[in-house]
């Protein structure tokens, strides 16, 4: 190929490999320059995410044990676009998050809270047509994290977006707004702060279903790919 199918990161656009702030990216970045790889048929074509089947149940996550969870009830939905704003349809879109009382369904988290039987903390969605996806969960609670004195991570979201191969993914963290701990959290602050407030949720009266639960907009902006114009191809970015 002559050159990239799918667009990379441009520099400056995401978070650096190493943030001080955030202790572990000392130990996770790396030395030496990244060596560049040239984008083959295998990243292009495939693993294929737009056939995978989800179950009915998938995007909600009160519902996927025997009872209801505890905690406030929260709708979470937005669209996939396109640096135009023109929607990215079938992204896979993936959330996983802790309980209400800020632990995770995991046995490496043994944060002293306690787990709720009924939440297991994670679902996936197909967007549409209009890249317009939905999920109803628990607002997580926060939680401490050991990275400083008194640490203690901000309620959040993690999302992963797919667009159609594997080269188009992004993984990032969805916060509510006006929380004050996210003056105080590495991970958010090493954003470019251009960039902090679309991490931000923004509260929907107009998405928030009668007796359900708070709606929560957020967008994802994604960018074409460098080939296509009919949106078949996105490679996504926060």
């Amino acid at each position: 190929m002559a050159h990239d199918l799918y667009r990379r990161t441009p520099p400056g656009q995401h978070p650096p490999n190493r943030f001080d702030g955030y202790k572990s990216t000392a130990s996770r970045s790396p030395t030496r320059p990244a060596v560049v790889l040239p984008q083959t048929l295998s990243e292009i074509t495939g693993p294929l995410r737009r056939d995978e089947r989800l179950g009915a149940q998938e995007n909600d996550l009160t519902r996927q044990r025997m009872g209801e969870p505890l905690g406030e009830r929260i709708v979470v939905h937005g669209r996939v676009v396109d640096e135009a704003g023109r929607p990215v349809p079938n992204a896979l879109v993936e959330i996983w998050q802790c309980n209400a009382a800020g632990r995770y369904h995991h046995p490496g988290d043994q944060h002293d809270a306690p787990l709720d039987p009924n939440f297991y903390g994670g679902g996936r969605a197909r967007a549409d047509d209009n890249g317009a996806y939905r999920f109803v969960t628990i607002k997580p609670g926060a939680y401490p994290w050991g990275n400083h004195k008194n640490a203690w991570r901000p309620a959040h979201i993690h999302f992963s977006l797919f667009g159609p191969a594997f080269a188009t993914r992004l993984i990032t963290q969805m916060y509510f707004p006006n929380d004050p701990l996210l003056a105080y959290d590495p991970i958010y602050n090493s954003v470019p702060e251009r960039a902090r407030h679309r991490l931000q949720a923004a509260f929907d009266m107009d998405g928030t279903p009668a007796g359900v639960g708070a709606g929560l907009r957020i967008r994802h902006r994604a960018a074409r790919s460098q080939r296509d114009t009919d949106g078949e191809r996105a490679w996504l970015t926060a």
